[in-house]
């Protein structure tokens, strides 16, 4: 076991872990490590479709927000790729997807203490040594050599994992897959002579919308089923955006767990919609392909709820379909099927062995987190347990945003540290939430 107890390691590097990396790596203050099972840096790699922007400005990178000088800044990518000029003349705020991915994979490999293909399998809590602290096994994926290193907090930055439809799990998955894999299956889709994509957010459109500008064939059908009652557009208003700021996060988690809930209903359309420039691509491209006549290769249904999946006797597979407004039950056929069905917060198993009882949990699956994004202990505690992942219910739907990631790094190295490195923002909205704590 490494004698040296670290201030900080990081479980899982994704971008949210990986800013709290790069933030760490510009202050003496915090000394950290940081494990992935992944051999490399990649972000949603089955989704990395071309010409799909992110849906935040290019300002929400891994450090900007709290350090606009830092090396790891997105604009600092730029230059150092020769793509200022271009940028500038592209004249847009939000960027490419894979090219986040490319400034992210860069700041993976100039960033200190990162460890990919190393998986954590283990971390016991030494609460009653002298120097309480955790000791993180960790299994190195090549060749499953242990190494067992100490820190006085960690950072579980897991991330999420696909939610999948009863049954999918007994089918072939280059058949039936969720999109979290779709380009890598993406070839074989386009062979086929109907896809039928399922689900109604922005990867759901984005497939959708993907495989029609590709449909090339004239034997090839595309369909669309939606549980929602339409394609609904994500709202970028201003002052709707507020709702993603530190100031409202502050207002949410004063909030009691049902207010929170009830809150989070009222956001649906900041959290569940489509990115306006997404449908505006997919209505002019229908409009185009109608020029002439009806396009029987498309079809788009909403209200429709899918209820199972089986093989059919003739190949391919049934959906069994619900119109809910109408309550009408039917069969639709596809040969291939993805699910844009979204994501649940991934814990591990050793988490739910070492930890389930030993925190406060406010419902099933839901733990109880501190304002600066620790799990709150029964016992109390000075060495914290941080958490990235599954705070939509105790931080609101700017839980998975971008931009404010970095504001909860901030948090996190702050807290560590025991004063302020860096600048947390406030008082950053024109709306003021809170009648018991007025601006």
């Amino acid at each position: 076991m490494a004698k040296e107890i670290k201030d900080i390691i990081g479980i899982g590097i994704g971008p949210f872990n990986l800013g709290l990396a790069a933030l760490a790596d510009q202050t003496d203050e915090v000394d950290g490590l940081f494990f992935e099972q992944t051999i490399e840096f990649n972000w949603h790699p089955g989704m990395l479709i071309e010409k799909m922007d992110l849906q935040v400005p290019f300002l929400a990178d891994l450090v900007t927000f709290a350090d606009p000088k830092s090396p790891y800044t997105f604009i600092n990518y730029l230059h150092e790729h020769n793509r200022m000029f271009p940028f500038f003349f592209h004249r847009h705020f939000e960027i490419p997807r894979q090219e986040f991915n490319h400034y992210m994979q860069w700041v993976a490999k100039q960033v200190d203490g990162l460890h990919f293909g190393h998986t954590v399998i283990d971390v016991i809590d030494h609460n009653e040594e002298k120097t309480p602290h955790y000791e993180v096994i960790v299994e190195e994926t090549t060749t499953g050599e242990r190494k067992h290193y100490r820190s006085r907090h960690v950072v579980m930055g897991t991330g999420n994992e696909p939610i999948v439809l009863d049954g999918m799990d007994r089918l072939p998955n280059e058949d039936v897959l969720h999109t979290s894999r779709y380009l890598f299956q993406k070839d074989q889709l386009l062979k086929s002579r109907h896809v039928a994509v399922i689900g109604s957010g922005q990867s759901a459109l984005e497939v959708f919308l993907d495989l029609l500008e590709e449909q090339e064939r004239s034997d090839m059908k595309v369909t669309l089923l939606t549980r929602s009652g339409g394609l609904f557009q994500l709202d970028t208003a201003k002052f709707a955006q507020e709702m993603f700021t530190p100031d409202y996060v502050d207002y949410f988690h004063s909030l009691s767990f049902d207010q929170r809930k009830e809150a989070l209903s009222t956001l649906d359309p900041l959290r569940k919609g489509i990115a306006p420039d997404t449908l505006t691509r997919l209505y002019t491209k229908l409009y185009h392909r109608t020029t002439a006549m009806e396009d029987s290769r498309v079809l788009i249904q909403p209200m429709t709820e899918i209820k199972g999946i089986e093989a059919s006797e003739k190949g391919g597979y049934d959906l069994q379909c619900r119109q809910w407004q109408e309550e009408y039950d039917y069969t639709y056929h596809a040969d291939k099927v993805v699910f844009a069905t979204g994501y649940k917060p991934h814990l591990p198993s050793w988490f739910m062995d070492r930890y389930k009882d030993e925190v406060e949990w406010e419902a099933d699956q839901m733990y109880k987190v501190s304002r600066d994004y620790q799990l709150e202990f029964k016992d109390g505690r000075d060495h914290h347990f941080f958490t990235l992942t599954n705070l939509v219910h105790s931080h609101g739907a700017g839980a998975t945003n971008l931009g404010l990631s970095v504001h909860r790094n901030v948090h996190i190295i702050n807290t560590i540290a025991g004063r302020e490195v860096y600048k947390n923002q406030k008082d950053t909205t024109f709306q003021t939430f809170s009648m018991k704590h007025p601006k």
